[in-house]
Formats: C-alpha cells, sequence, structure tokens
C-alpha cells in the first residue's frame, strides 16, 4: 500500500493533501465551535460562513508557503515551522475577519482556538505521513545500532535529523572538540567530549561513529580515526564539502571511510599554472578513458576548459559510461567542453591514425593499458600487443599528425620487473625514449607511479568487498608493501608532469611511504567495528589469510632504476635518468617482440625483456 502511495502521480498526492486540509479544516471549524459552546451539533445561522471560509482562506496561504511541495516522507523541522507560520498568518486574517463581521453565534475567540486545533491537526496529519511513507518504525522498533555523531555542526545536525527518518540506528548524541558546544544539546540530543569517547562506547553499547565533519583537514581527520580504530565500532563518513553543497544531506550520503582517510597523508595541492597548460582551449585525447586513471584524467582536463575533449577506449560500457558523466559535469559546471567518444582499440594503428589525422590533437595522455599482472602473465602475446605495440601505435599517429605533447601513463612495477605486465610498461616507455630522440618535435614523457587507491582490481575495494561477505581479508604475504596513492591525486600529478615535459623525461611521482598490506587490512578491519579471528583470538570476527605470492609478484616495488632523481618544478614529482635505445636498435627487437607476441610464445617474449628490461626476472 505504501508503494502503491508513493508512486502516484505528483499532482494527485498535491490535490489529495489538499483535500485532506479542506477536511482537517472543517473538523478543526466543528471542534472549537464544540469546544467554546459545549455543543456538538449542526452548524447554525451564520456559523455556515466560517465553516466555508476556514478552508477558503486557510489552503491559499497554505500554498503560498509552499506547504503543498514539500515531500512528506522527508518532512523536517523547517517544513513544520513554515506550517506554524502560515496558520499564525491564516489565524490573523480570520481574527480580523471576524471582528469586522460580527456575525450572530460566532464567537471573536474563535479565531484563536480554531487556528489552534487547526495546526495541531495539520501537523499531526504531516507526521502521520512521514512516519508511514518512510517506514518509519513509530515506536521505536527496527533500530539496528546505536549511533554517535562526531561533529555538531551543520552537517552533524542535518544528518541527525535525516537519520530520523529512516530509523535504522539510534541516534545517542553528539562529539565535539569544541568546548563551547560540549554539555549543551541539539533537539534534546547531548554534545560529548571528544575526550568520552572511551567511556560512551560501552556505556551507551555504541556499535557505529559516523563523522560530520566535511570541512575539517585531512590531518584532523586522521588523528581523529587513528583513536576510534581500537574501539570495537563501525567508523563512517559523510561525503566531502564540495560533494554536499548541491543538496541537503541524507543517510544515502553516509558512506564507508573515504580512501584518503585509510592512506593517512594529507595531499599536495596541484599548481594550477601547471595544470591548465597545453589543456585550456584546446584538442585533448585520452586513450583508456573508461578506466580508472583515464577517466578521472578525463574529469581533471574537463575542467581546465579544452576546446574538444578526445575519448578513446575499446570498452564500449567504459566509454559509454564516462561520456554521460562528463556530459552531467559539463551541464553542472556550466564548461563548454566538446565531447567527442571514440569507440578504438590501441592494436588498430590505421583506426588511429584516421583519428589523429581527423582531429590533430595537441596534447595526448594515453592510458590504456592491461595492467592486472598475473592476468597479463598468463596472457603474455596480448600484454604485449597492447601494452607495447599500442603504445607504438600511439605515438607513431602522434607523430604523422604533429601532436605537440604526448604522455605515457607508466608504472613503478615497470623497475626491475619480475613480471610480464612490468615488463611491458617499460617497453613501451623504452619506445617513447626512442621516440623522443628521433621525433623531437612532439614532446614525449612518461609519468610513473605505484597503485592507486579505488582503482579496478586495487586492494581496497577488495577488502570491502570481502568485509561485506564475512571474510576473510586475502593478503599474499605478512610483508608484501606497495606505493600508494588516490585517483584525483595521481591524475593532477600526472598532468602537472606532463606539463612539464621537454622530450624523453620518465618523471617518478612520490608516492610517500610504502603502506604495508597487511596493516592496511587491518586498519580496515578495525574501523569496520570488527576483530581478527586468529590463534589468540579464535572467537573474533573475520580472519585474515596468507594466500602466497602470485606469479610474477614482488614483496616490495621501487621506483627508480637508477639513483640520483632530479627535482622538479613540483615538490612531488621527480625526473629519473633512464638508460634507453636508439630507435634503430629498438626497432628490429621490436620486430622479433611482435613476431612472438603474435604467436603468444611466452619465451620468446621473455627472452627479448631479459635482453633490454633492465633487472628484468622471469617468474
Amino acid at each position: 500500500m505504501t508503494q502503491r502511495v508513493l508512486d502516484w502521480p505528483r499532482e494527485i498526492k498535491q490535490l489529495t493533501v489538499l483535500a485532506l486540509d479542506v477536511v482537517l479544516a472543517l473538523v478543526s471549524t466543528w471542534l472549537a465551535f464544540g469546544l467554546r459552546f459545549d455543543v456538538w451539533g449542526r452548524p447554525v445561522d451564520a456559523q455556515w460562513f466560517v465553516y466555508i471560509l476556514a478552508p477558503l482562506l486557510a489552503l491559499p496561504i497554505f500554498v503560498r508557503f509552499g506547504l503543498y511541495r514539500a515531500i512528506f516522507r522527508y518532512t523536517g523541522q523547517a517544513a513544520l515551522n513554515a506550517t506554524a507560520k502560515a496558520v499564525l498568518l491564516y489565524s490573523l486574517a480570520l481574527t480580523a475577519i471576524l471582528l469586522s463581521q460580527r456575525w450572530q453565534g460566532v464567537p471573536r475567540t474563535l479565531g484563536v482556538i480554531q487556528p489552534l486545533i487547526f495546526l495541531m491537526l495539520v501537523g499531526l496529519s504531516r507526521a502521520l505521513a512521514r512516519f508511514w511513507l518512510a517506514g518509519v518504525p513509530i515506536l521505536g522498533s527496527g533500530q539496528t545500532g546505536n549511533l554517535l555523531i562526531y561533529g555538531a555542526g551543520t552537517a552533524g545536525v542535518q544528518t541527525a535529523s535525516a537519520l530520523q527518518v529512516s530509523g535504522q540506528l539510534k541516534l545517542i548524541g553528539f562529539v565535539d572538540d569544541d568546548a563551547s558546544k560540549v554539555g549543551r544539546s541539539i533537539n534534546g540530543l547531548p554534545i560529548f567530549s571528544s575526550a568520552e569517547i572511551l567511556a560512551l562506547v560501552p556505556r551507551y553499547k555504541i556499535t557505529d561513529i559516523l563523522m560530520a565533519m566535511p570541512s575539517a583537514t585531512r590531518e584532523r581527520r586522521n588523528k581523529i580515526i587513528q583513536s576510534l580504530e581500537s574501539l570495537p565500532v563501525h567508523v563512517r563518513s559523510l561525503p566531502s564539502l564540495s560533494d554536499l553543497t548541491s543538496g541537503r544531506v541524507t543517510v544515502q550520503d553516509i558512506r564507508e571511510l573515504d580512501i584518503e582517510d585509510l592512506l593517512g597523508r594529507e595531499p599536495v595541492p596541484p599548481r594550477t599554472d601547471l595544470l591548465a597548460r597545453d589543456l585550456a582551449g584546446q584538442v585533448v585525447l585520452v586513450s583508456g578513458a573508461g578506466g580508472s586513471i583515464g577517466s578521472e584524467l578525463t574529469r581533471q582536463i574537463l575542467l581546465q576548459r579544452p576546446r574538444q575533449l578526445l575519448l578513446l577506449d575499446h570498452n564500449e560500457f567504459g566509454l559509454y559510461s564516462i561520456h554521460q558523466e562528463l556530459q552531467e559535469l559539463c551541464a553542472s559546471q556550466g564548461a563548454h567542453v566538446e565531447l567527442v567518444p571514440l569507440l578504438a582499440s590501441v592494436s588498430n594503428p590505421e583506426r588511429l591514425h584516421a583519428i589523429f589525422e581527423s582531429y590533430r590533437p595537441a596534447t595526448v595522455y594515453h592510458a590504456a593499458a592491461y595492467k592486472h599482472v598475473p592476468m597479463v602473465e598468463d596472457n603474455p602475446g596480448e600484454g604485449v600487443r597492447n601494452n607495447v605495440f599500442g603504445t607504438l601505435h600511439m605515438a607513431q599517429a602522434a607523430v604523422a599528425a604533429g601532436v605537440h605533447r604526448f604522455v605515457l601513463i607508466s608504472t613503478d612495477k615497470a623497475v626491475r620487473p619480475t613480471n610480464v605486465m612490468g615488463a611491458t610498461k617499460r617497453m613501451a616507455e623504452l619506445v617513447l625514449q626512442a621516440f623522443a630522440e628521433a621525433h623531437p618535435q612532439t614532446l614525449f614523457s612518461m609519468v610513473r607511479f605505484g597503485n592507486v587507491l579505488g582503482s579496478s582490481g586495487s586492494v581496497v575495494p577488495l577488502f570491502r568487498k570481502q568485509l561485506a561477505s564475512g571474510g576473510p581479508l586475502t593478503v599474499t604475504h605478512a610483508e608484501v608493501t606497495r606505493y600508494f596513492m588516490t585517483i584525483p591525486e595521481a591524475a593532477q600529478l600526472v598532468l602537472q608532469a606532463g606539463a612539464m615535459g621537454q622530450g624523453g623525461d620518465v618523471f617518478v611521482l612520490d608516492m610517500g611511504e610504502p603502506v604495508r598490506i597487511l596493516d592496511l587490512a587491518r586498519r580496515m578491519l578495525h574501523l569496520s567495528g570488527l576483530s581478527e579471528r586468529s590463534a589468540g583470538n579464535p572467537h573474533g570476527d573475520i580472519e585474515i589469510a596468507i594466500s602466497g605470492l602470485r606469479p610474477g609478484e614482488k614483496l616490495y616495488e621501487e621506483l627508480l632504476i637508477g639513483d640520483n632523481p632530479e627535482a622538479t618544478a613540483h615538490p612531488r614529482i621527480m625526473k629519473a635518468r633512464e638508460p634507453f635505445l636508439h630507435w634503430a636498435e629498438l626497432q628490429a627487437e621490436l620486430q622479433l617482440l611482435q613476431q612472438a607476441a603474435n604467436q603468444n610464445d611466452a619465451p620468446a617474449i621473455k627472452a627479448v625483456f631479459l635482453r633490454h628490461v633492465q633487472g628484468y626476472q622471469s617468474a
């Protein structure tokens, strides 16, 4: 029944509520006369005028105050305040009419009594509709846990109102670091000091803590998260301040902690002059535009207002998704950027040449690649065709079309690789280094960085999926470490590094300190309010299982082949000095590699790697 009502057309809902208010106006008038005269009968004489006047006077005022535009299941304090103001104005108007007309049998006090009853009936109808339509248990049943909101600011208060609609969690109170707020209350809920959390959790059986501090610095959030990590509670967060500006906070905005919170460090703000260089007003092409890094690159590039943004990908759904998203971003940002989705494979040189010749991009970001280590290890021929020769085809098309700047998205796995994927990326770097020397009119550069948190196949989404299914969390080795960076930060640094390229540059992003994967697993486990099951704690919630290193996987990754990287104008970007082959020498080896790839001849492929990829160790 509830869903059937929710599915009604908006106009039908409004007419239903309007009709209800007419009935409530008549009922409140009858009650007012009954209470005033203590006679509960039919209207007599001029009393009929009041029965007609009440709805005729009230409804236009309610419409003027927007009471029929409200969505009842989300009705909050603001809507109730608007209702009270509307009824107050109605009361003043009704009283004025009664004083001027002086109808026989109609007391002047009716202008006070009837609106008060009317306000109570209207307010009660809205409250009942809210509870019923939103599915909120009226007597408090169905609540699954006790919640504290960390942050007694605007976001925290709005979230508290939204939670009252959902009824899924019982809100115990707020926590805040501001001493001037501690000891006070919001809507009857106390505000506690952050120093009290350790005692509050067992006292009130707290199961969840929601961080409602969207404007707090990353450093401050990290300190709070670290203080909560040892508690048996599920820690979640609201979106960032920029995400909240578009609309009201709802329960659906609550999410797991940001990946940046798990990373535990403050991102370096970008240099806007480097971001905009060679992008504003230009034609820019991004290959692999539907992938994790490629899609974020397109978002960042769009904000720099290129004239035309070419989205190239061989994955139809990925290309469709990012194209739709960017169209919405253009509309919201007021950006007049022509978006061109191009369904194409980097393995098809004829198609690439046609695209480059037709659109003549000034800047190219080449992010298309196979990146999953075990998958490429099992399919070395395809990895070579896509990663090495796809890069070659892109570079050849760029040179032919007179592209000014070409940036390859590389990886730390290209440094002394132990897997085919890393070796293919280093070969792709060698291709561009050779092209940079042979074709100086196009500025070829490479940007090398480690894992990006949240990308497809990365460890954080995997751990979240494993947590949701009850575990275990799988870690390949107790000592395995990785460099991590968030997708937006990596994309911004790629754009800035690419803008500094002078030809043949290998840029290395400062990824901070490497993170031990086992520590990351435990951090996510604890912040989900769960305990680790182990020999010492057999009754824990979820086990962390060591599965063993996968083929080609290293315990740790490196960012540099050589030593003494050069500093650049950006504190997080370094320039590596890497050896390379001249094009004449590399071309002969590429012919051998292509023949081996076409036959999926893994030993022959690895033989080329052993000759030219420094530090390569066949798995």
